[in-house]
Formats: structure tokens, C-alpha cells, sequence
């Protein structure tokens, strides 16, 4: 995850999502499951920055519940600095 400035005044979010030989259901999925969790859980509490969310390869096999744990996790350690 990379927090960035941005001046248009709202939060945005940016998704990469490798192809890392998966299909492209298993991309998609991937992309809903992250898009959900910055929904409901960071967007409310974001201000007018920019977050890229870059995907690795061992995040296709990760269960929703395990995701959202560790996105919260690192966005907690990453709002306290």
C-alpha cells in the first residue's frame, strides 16, 4: 500500500492487480474482494488521499476475512506514524 497527496479534494484508490498466471476470474475476485474492503472499512476514515494497493502474488490464495485483516492492520500501523 502507498498513501499519496492528491488534490482534487476527495480519497481515491488505485488497484494493481498482476496477472501472475491467474485467471482472469481469480484477478477479478481479487480486485472486488480489495474495492469492498476500501469501501467499508478505510474509505470513511480517509481524507484526501491517494491509496495504491499493489497485489502480490501469495494474495490470490488469502481468504476475504484474512485480507481485510491484514489491509486494517497495515493501514493502522501506517495512520500512526
Amino acid at each position: 500500500m502507498i498513501w499519496a497527496d492528491n488534490m482534487t479534494g476527495h480519497p481515491r484508490m488505485g488497484l494493481i492487480v498482476p496477472k501472475f498466471r491467474a485467471t482472469a476470474v481469480a484477478r477479478n475476485r481479487l480486485r472486488r474482494r480489495l474495492r469492498e474492503i476500501w469501501r467499508r472499512e478505510i474509505l470513511p476514515q480517509q481524507s484526501a488521499v491517494d491509496l495504491i494497493i499493489r497485489a502480490r502474488r501469495e494474495t490470490y490464495g488469502v481468504p476475504f476475512a484474512e485480507l481485510r485483516r491484514q489491509l486494517l492492520v497495515w493501514r493502522d500501523a501506517t495512520l500512526a506514524r
